[in-house]
């Protein structure tokens, strides 16, 4: 086998309203498409990155909640890429979006910072910039 890349990410939101609000509007996720599957009383989003990478957003009535945060066993964030780790903060706080502080990773010298999605879910920004 030999893997190339990660297609999506399926998250299961408890209210759809919010969360496709909150991926498209706010993060500025394009929708590729939206499905209501009746037979489950479910939404199906699918959402692209500008690279590809697409996040499946899913609504199931009933589904638990994250058993605790965040270390959960399974998956612990979600990190997106970003030039400017300043801007994308400031643009997440006009959305009274709480933000933690900016950290440094040690073994990349790289800035990043978490904040979450509507559910709780950590999501994480890492500024990567253009080499030259």
């Amino acid at each position: 086998m030999k893997l190339s890349g990660i297609h999506h990410t399926a998250i299961i939101c408890s209210d759809y309203p919010v969360s496709k609000r909150f991926y498209n509007e706010i993060l500025g996720l394009n929708i590729l498409a939206e499905n209501y599957r009746s037979e489950r009383d479910s939404y199906k989003l699918d959402l692209a990155l500008p690279n590809g990478n697409q996040i499946e957003l899913f609504s199931f009535p009933g589904a638990p909640k994250r058993p605790s945060f965040p270390e959960a066993q399974g998956l612990r964030h979600l990190a997106f890429t970003v030039q400017s780790i300043d801007e994308s903060i400031k643009h997440l706080l006009s959305f009274d979006i709480d933000v933690e502080p900016v950290r440094i990773d040690p073994y990349t010298g790289c800035r990043f910072t978490f904040f979450q999605d509507p559910d709780g879910l950590p999501l994480e920004l890492y500024e990567v910039t253009p080499v030259e």
